[in-house]
């Protein structure tokens, strides 16, 4: 068994580490393009980020707090505000007639949502705050963090792309950690508290699988990277933002399918990553592949629900 879990462990770091080679070669010649564009405006972004600077005095703590805790704080909770609207009132229905699980949180229990703002807020304030302490230090010790001079956009696609990775292969085997028996009983299970889960509860976790899965596999990136505060604002908002839209119960039109990370809650032992490619090597997507959200799991591109062109086959009457 040892020795499978370690032939897996060896091709899951092949293949990611061949597919960032690939990817990485893919930005330098795609994004040559898009890089023109970003010099046109580079002055705007440059001139826009001394103002801020200049503005806070370079104070690095300051400027820290505000582009790690501040911004991404903002990006979460207006998205979520925006989901909270629609999970409580049904409306607008643009948004739920999108719905994945069909029937569920129809309107959402308010008592469940206010436990899981609540926690949510905890974790927020008393869990990765705190977190960005160190994190500060480690940014001062690589030097790089406050420098007057933006990242180009190249540089920044390259860090995504290992933030990325990154995030994926550690939340993975994090996440596979805490639904050992002993483990998910006293800590994990607080998160599958919703089998049908709602954007906030992305964060609603246990103090320690916080710092376990949510927090520290999204700051390792930047602090290999000794990336500046600008990408670190940016990837903190968007890993929020995009944990939020795979746990927020609807499929909406242009955005990452939920499904996958959806279905995990729905069965507990299916679909453990986030990308989806350590889950294909160690065949932890089994069960997903065989079912209609395996189908349903893709950018829509029409405005029509895909609970309505791909429903669910009807049961068999007994």
């Amino acid at each position: 068994q040892e020795e499978k879990l370690w032939d897996a462990v060896k091709t899951s770091a092949m293949v990611l580490g061949t597919g960032l080679l690939i990817f990485t070669a893919f930005v330098n010649s795609a994004s040559w393009y898009v890089q023109k564009i970003w010099e046109t405006s580079g002055n705007f972004w440059q001139t826009a980020w001394l103002n801020l600077y200049n503005l806070f005095e370079g104070k690095e703590w300051s400027l820290f707090l505000f582009g790690a805790a501040l911004v991404p704080a903002l990006a979460f909770w207006c998205f979520n505000g925006i989901l909270m609207v629609a999970d409580v009132t049904g409306k607008p229905t643009f948004i739920t007639r999108y719905r994945i699980q069909l029937g569920k949180n129809d309107p959402v229990d308010t008592k469940k949502l206010r436990q899981a703002i609540y926690t949510a807020l905890f974790n927020q304030f008393f869990i990765s705050l705190p977190m960005l302490v160190p994190m500060f230090h480690v940014m001062k010790w690589w030097g790089n963090t406050f420098s007057k001079e933006l990242p180009t956009f190249q540089w920044f696609l390259v860090e995504l792309s290992i933030f990325t990775v990154t995030e994926e292969i550690l939340f993975y085997y994090s996440h596979r950690l805490v639904h050992l028996p002993l483990l998910y009983k006293h800590i994990h299970k607080k998160h599958h508290e919703w089998t049908a889960p709602i954007g906030v509860v992305s964060i609603y976790a246990h103090p320690l699988e916080h710092i376990l899965s949510n927090t520290l596999p999204v700051m390792t990136g930047p602090m290999i990277m000794g990336s500046h505060i600008v990408s670190i604002a940016a990837w903190f908002s968007l890993a929020l933002v995009t944990t939020s839209i795979s746990h927020c119960g609807y499929h909406l039109p242009f955005l990452p399918s939920p499904e996958f990370h959806d279905f995990h809650h729905l069965k507990f032992n299916q679909c453990y990553g986030v990308l989806g490619v350590l889950d294909y090597l160690h065949g932890t997507d089994t069960v997903f592949r065989q079912t209609k959200a395996y189908e349903r799991h893709r950018v829509l591109l029409s405005l029509t629900p895909l609970s309505e062109s791909i429903p669910e086959t009807p049961k068999r009457a007994e």
